[in-house]
């Protein structure tokens, strides 16, 4: 049953070093290991000694984000320096010989779950390390059991376990035989056969007399049956739930029951979901009695006829998750507490009850999610809990991971959505991104996973999983046929991962395709002319991509980037937003030295020339267009190897230009440096460059103070300012704005009185 672990929403303690280590060693395993060369087998450094806490932790950290392999395994084949006491594997890719490495530490419980490489084979190696084995589990897609009876037959067992307590089987449809399985297994106390077949001999199982815990989940009964059950005494847990109602239905259901619960004095827990045992809701009273003192009882009531007999002994936990006639929204029901479907509650309840359940998990997470979708939930951080978990448990499950992603995306939008801390928040995000790898294919779930990313903070709240996250982006935009909503809110994220990251991740970008699929989209885009919101955003995308990483720019250019730009300039001339941003764009490219030759030519410098005089989207195309062309000019007059646009035409309309905009605009654009800016102040040759510069720096420290004098002093803006103004060359506007940028820095970092700005320069900006 569920039990409140202390989940807290507003947990942001941060990881321990223990945790932060493992985390490392787990994606950086040439910390603590080599390659064999010859067997190319993963194999621990000679100096390296793991006790068993590590060894399983390890483990446990390394299946959060990987499938545990046979390389994985061989770590622990040297017995001396490693050690292992439970092994626990779920959706690994591990072999039998992998299963041996582990097996041979002799471990006392052994946990496999959709283990699916392992063969027949497997049983045995788990006979022969079984000395120590207390707990057995075999879960779903795990192959381990022959249908061949008569190999079993000859040896006579299945499992040979002697000290095993705990043996859980859930294959669906897999014949057990029940005498075989469990002959030599006199200890057992504890037994899951959920989803097996033949359940009609386990009757014959007269000698487990020990077993205090008994789950038959979707096992089809015989009368036989539920007289054996009736004989186990010691029961004090008691499943025999059924998934689909069809196969829940006894005949004559209330005496069943009864006999079931009087027949089990020791019984605490009890499920009959999906079965008609609980009755058809007519309230039962139990016979009046009398008192000491000769007076009548009161009656008792009880709404489940069955359970009469527990009115005054009340069971801890009764399971009534979808049973017939809805017993779960009964009142008198003598359990403290109730799984099915009535409220918030028992909904929480069934989700932990069955959280090892796929088909009734599908169902419960499904009745969660509307609670959330019509706010009717009170208690955020245990469902919250209960979701994350089941995600992760069941990433296979593409139904549970859309029904969870989906719930989450209330969740974290919701009245709670400021309380959730740190810690909280990644393991959010890390379970939405492998939920959408694992079903990649998947609109729905790839849709859920987008929108409830877009509740964070992009990309600051991503960063600890930015490459997991842009590869599952681009997959989401990498098909241009796939016109919809998640290649639009693909992109939309993508064009904000690209934005405010270092030259590291801008690089990952680019070397994962990024300019290659937004030119794709914008040929689609162009083939049927259309401008939409996803072409904008591609060039938006490629724009933030190319910002100071010139292995981008290099990228735009050789897959015909150029060529893209002048049919969009052709095709849409009237876009702002869009010229804007590719004019953005080819301002990083410009800022490459050795890019600049590429557009050394006639019919871009001509587009680029036209472009000084634009009023779209304000000044920032003119802004560009000049951004661009100084660049160029600051190559010095051999570089200029083209006759039209002549360059001095060009400089002069440059300084046109820059002499018209107004020095108090506000900026849609953000730069990370200056660098690009401040290595023009030294053109002397060419004042015009300098010129486009020094406006720059004066406009962005004028309008935003805050963010940008302090970029300007941090990158030895000041000194070369101050050298430009000693120097003959610029002309007096350009160094007007020189004392403009350098007041607008002392006055905004300097701790003095406040001061009334500087009058505008009033000097002509043109060349004299």
């Amino acid at each position: 049953m569920w039990t409140d672990r202390g989940f807290s929403l507003s947990d942001s303690s941060p990881d321990s070093l223990f945790e932060l280590c493992l985390d490392y060693i787990a994606n950086n395993l040439n910390t603590i290991t080599t390659l064999d060369p010859k067997s190319r087998w993963r194999k621990l450094k000679d100096d390296v000694i793991l006790p068993a806490e590590i060894c399983e932790q390890f483990l446990r950290v390394y299946q959060r984000k990987n499938r545990v392999n046979d390389n994985i395994a061989n770590l622990f084949r040297d017995r001396t320096r490693t050690r292992l006491k439970t092994v626990s594997l779920r959706n690994s890719r591990i072999t039998d010989e992998g299963l041996r490495c582990l097996l041979e530490h002799k471990p006392s419980a052994v946990d496999l779950v959709q283990c699916e490489y392992l063969s027949q084979s497997a049983l045995d190696i788990i006979n022969n390390n079984s000395e120590n084995l207390v707990s057995l589990k075999f879960g779903h897609l795990t192959y381990v059991f022959s249908q061949d009876e008569t190999a079993f037959r000859q040896r006579g067992y299945i499992i040979n376990a002697p000290k095993l307590r705990s043996l859980t089987i859930h294959r669906r449809g897999m014949a057990i035989y029940p005498l075989l399985l469990l002959r030599p297994l006199t200890q057992l106390t504890h037994l899951d056969l959920s989803e097996c077949t033949s359940a009609g001999s386990i009757w014959a199982l007269n000698l487990l007399k020990k077993l205090v815990s008994l789950i038959l989940h979707n096992v089809h009964w015989s009368k036989d049956v539920i007289d054996w059950i009736a004989s186990l005494t010691c029961l004090r847990h008691l499943d025999i739930s059924q998934p689909n109602e069809r196969h829940g239905k006894y005949y004559a259901p209330n005496d069943v029951l009864a006999k079931i619960v009087t027949s089990l004095p020791n019984l605490e827990s009890l499920d009959i979901s999906g079965t008609n045992l609980a009755g058809s809701g007519a309230a039962a009273a139990s016979s009046v009695t009398e008192g000491p003192d000769g007076t009548s009882a009161p009656q008792v009531r009880c709404d489940i006829p069955g359970l009469i007999s527990r009115v005054n002994n009340p069971l801890h936990f009764l399971g009534l998750y979808g049973t017939h006639h809805g017993a779960c929204k009964r009142h008198d029901i003598p359990a403290k507490v109730i799984s099915g479907d009535a409220n918030e509650d028992q909904i929480l309840t069934a989700a932990v009850a069955y959280m090892g359940r796929p088909v009734m998990l599908m169902r419960v997470l499904n009745d969660l999610y509307y609670l959330f979708r019509y706010e009717n939930n009170a208690h955020v951080p245990r469902a919250l809990s209960i979701v994350l978990d089941a995600m992760d448990q069941h990433l296979g499950e593409k139904h549970i991971q859309i029904s969870g992603s989906a719930t989450l995306f209330y969740i974290v939008k919701g009245k709670e959505k400021a309380n959730i801390g740190i810690r909280l928040k990644r393991r959010i995000i890390t379970a939405l991104l492998v939920g959408m790898e694992a079903h990649l294919g998947d609109d729905t779930m790839m849709r859920n996973g987008c929108l409830t990313l877009c509740q964070f903070k992009i990309p600051t709240d991503v960063l600890f999983e930015y490459e997991r996250v842009v590869l599952i982006l681009l997959n989401g935009v990498a098909d241009v046929n796939q016109e919809g909503f998640v290649q639009r809110i693909a992109i939309y994220l993508l064009n904000s991962l690209a934005c405010q990251v270092d030259g590291v991740q801008k690089r990952f970008l680019g070397d994962h395709g990024a300019i290659g699929k937004m030119l794709n989209l914008i040929s689609d885009r162009l083939e049927r002319r259309v401008c939409d919101d996803v072409l904008e955003v591609a060039w938006s995308t490629m724009w933030n991509v190319t910002d100071e990483t010139p292995q981008n720019c290099l990228k735009f250019l050789e897959n015909r980037g150029m060529e893209y730009f002048l049919a969009c300039l052709k095709n849409f001339p009237d876009k702002e937003e869009l010229l804007r941003n590719m004019m953005g764009l080819l301002g990083n490219v410009a800022e490459v030295q050795e890019l600049r030759p590429q557009l050394m030519n006639q019919l871009f410098l001509s587009v680029f020339y036209e472009l000084l005089d634009s009023s779209s989207d304000g000044i920032e195309v003119s802004y560009n267009a000049a951004g661009v062309l100084a660049h160029m000019a600051s190559d010095g007059p051999e570089a200029w190897t083209v006759k039209e646009p002549a360059r001095e035409a060009v400089l002069n309309r440059v300084a046109s230009a820059v002499a018209r905009w107004d020095l108090h605009a506000e900026r849609n654009i953000n730069y990370r440096s200056f660098e690009p800016i401040l290595s023009l102040l030294s053109a002397h040759h060419t004042p015009q460059c300098q010129h486009w510069a020094v406006w720059a720096l004066a406009n962005l420290t004028t309008v935003y103070p805050d963010k940008y004098c302090s970029l300007v002093e941090a990158e030895g803006g000041i000194r070369l300012l101050n050298e430009l103004l000693l120097h003959d060359a610029p002309y007096p506007c350009i160094k007007a704005l020189a004392r403009r940028v350098i007041s607008n820095c002392e006055r905004h970092l300097a701790p003095a009185e406040p001061a009334a700005p500087p009058p505008d320069p009033e000097v002509p900006c043109m060349e004299n």
